[in-house]
């Protein structure tokens, strides 16, 4: 009869050290995604992430195509290679 309570007691305690382990190993959602950087002049007429200048909130409220104040986050380090009409994206907002 000694023996099943000892057995439960390995089984509970080699869970929790299992437990214990698988969590360790895990790494927060943050560094698997990549860098972002905030590109300016390549978002849609409403389509921006945020920050569209004056006469507007936030995320969406871009008034035209390719707005210079307007941004976009893109992955890093490819802003600059993005090509519209109006010219290339910018890391600082565009005079439009």
């Amino acid at each position: 009869m000694i023996t099943r309570p000892l057995a439960i007691t390995a089984l509970a305690l080699g869970a929790l050290a299992a437990g214990s382990a698988m969590a360790q190993d895990s790494k927060p959602m943050a560094d698997k995604m990549p860098a972002m950087e905030k590109c300016y002049g390549v978002s849609m007429a409403g389509k921006n992430d945020c920050a569209a200048g004056p006469g507007t909130t936030c995320a969406g409220t871009s008034k035209m195509d390719y707005q210079g104040n307007a941004w976009k986050n893109v992955p890093a380090g490819t802003c600059a290679a993005i090509k519209t009409p109006k010219g290339m994206g910018s890391l600082t907002p565009i005079k439009s």
